[in-house]
């Protein structure tokens, strides 16, 4: 696999060039050119702001499909708990649970259970003295890339604690093969997922060699099967094993509610939270303990590959979350965890590096001065109609030999104008036809 692999891609042949996508995008990974979108691979963090603002779905996810269960001999669910809130009338979650397994799955595992015990273990984290804070919740994948795009400085106040995901796919893999005797390599676990960052996390993944996960299913291909099941009368087995905490990991707020900590801050929508980690770099935030950020309005509840209404699944699973009665992981539950699982991030998360202006630094110092005097003579209005999302890029991509100066209308204008004006000058200067043609013949 290549250095950066991404979910988020495009399809050439809806691409219209409207320019929507670049304006929108929060590490300005997006150019148009030639009347079509092109996505900078180093830039991307997976975020989908450019799914949910194309109008011609030249945008889009890749998940796996269903059929990659038939690699596995036994097949695991592990359903984000934002799946839970894009089903109407539903008064528990164990129908949800029952209808995986009846598509397929052998067994489900809730990723609110996994976030039940990384409540507790970021509990002990930030009891921890002399810590960086605040803490910043590595939950969102989205939010680590940005981090590691744009605020490199802040790398060191993430939580170096395993996401729901993967604590709950080693969980269950653990538990499925110790009980059933399968070896661990012929089981898949296989996430139910509202976002594409979490895809792009699996086959990429931050912290670590390799993802407990094997798969990710966007919540859009199962929710036309698991609606259907749902019409079948109720069963009354007892599924759910996660905490309503648990279940609130999906909506905004729900990491510091499960913690049960007073001073801390969520915050949602990608472009909501740049300027509040701009605020914990420049160190005016440093008497907060802890900060949720989510890529997504409204938290997961909110991805682009949810089916219901960010804000209607909100208040579904709040409601959902009130009738859940299950406790909270006890202390042998969390031993358990911390012997027998990687729960750790086993590898630093560094810095993503964007593109160098060039290798050589003399050089690159050089065309840092041509891109600022560029930059200087365009008229800093970041309209975007160049294709570039601000002049700033647009400096930046002539340099890189990528885009001239004329692709700037305002630019292209005054030279027009000024053409005109010269052409109207020389016209001037020229002597008629029959003037020129009477002095021809004497």
């Amino acid at each position: 696999m290549g250095e950066y692999y991404h979910s988020v891609t495009l399809e050439k042949s809806k691409c219209m060039g409207c320019t929507n996508c670049i304006k929108r995008c929060p590490t300005e990974a997006i150019r148009v050119r030639d009347g079509k979108a092109r996505i900078i691979d180093e830039r991307c963090i997976d975020c989908g702001e450019c799914i949910r603002v194309c109008p011609y779905h030249a945008k889009i996810a890749v998940t796996d499909p269903l059929s990659i269960l038939d690699n596995y001999r036994y097949k695991i669910a592990l359903p984000a708990p934002s799946l839970f809130g894009q089903f109407k009338n539903l008064s528990n979650c164990e129908k949800v649970i029952g209808a995986l397994k009846s598509i397929g799955f052998d067994y489900v595992y809730e990723v609110a259970k996994g976030a039940d015990i990384v409540t507790q273990l970021i509990r002990e984290k930030l009891a921890i003295p002399d810590i960086n804070k605040p803490l910043i919740s590595s939950a969102c994948p989205a939010i680590v890339r940005l981090i590691q795009v744009r605020f490199p400085n802040l790398l060191n106040h993430l939580v170096r604690i395993e996401s729901p995901m993967e604590v709950a796919a080693q969980m269950a893999k653990k538990e499925a093969s110790e009980k059933l005797g399968i070896p661990i390599q012929e089981i898949g676990a296989f996430f139910i997922t509202p976002c594409a960052a979490k895809m792009t996390s699996i086959r990429n993944p931050i912290g670590n060699e390799t993802s407990h996960v094997d798969g990710a299913i966007s919540i859009l291909d199962v929710y036309g099967p698991i609606t259907s099941y749902l019409k079948i009368p109720d069963n009354t087995e007892k599924l759910q094993k996660a905490t309503g905490e648990g279940l609130y990991w999906a909506v905004t707020g729900g990491e510091g509610r499960a913690m049960g900590i007073e001073n801390y801050l969520a915050v949602d929508g990608i472009h909501n939270v740049i300027p509040v980690l701009e605020e914990i770099e420049n160190n005016k935030m440093s008497d907060l303990d802890y900060f949720e950020a989510l890529a997504c309005a409204g938290g997961c509840v909110g991805g682009p590959l949810t089916f219901e209404n960010g804000y209607v699944a909100k208040n579904r699973i709040r409601l959902l979350a009130k009738n859940i009665k299950n406790p909270a992981p006890l202390d042998p539950e969390i031993q358990y965890v911390k012997e027998n699982i990687q729960w750790k991030l086993q590898k630093n998360i560094i810095e993503k590096p964007v593109m160098k202006l060039d290798s050589d630094i003399v050089a690159a110092i050089q065309k840092m001065e041509t891109m600022e005097r560029i930059h200087r003579n365009l008229p800093g209005l970041d309209c975007g109609s160049c294709g570039s999302p601000s002049c700033r890029t647009l400096a930046e991509d002539i340099v890189r030999g990528n885009a001239s100066e004329m692709d700037c209308v305002f630019k292209l204008r005054e030279k027009v104008k000024a053409l005109a004006e010269e052409m109207i000058e020389l016209s001037e200067k020229i002597p008629s036809g029959r003037k020129g043609l009477k002095s021809y013949e004497s």
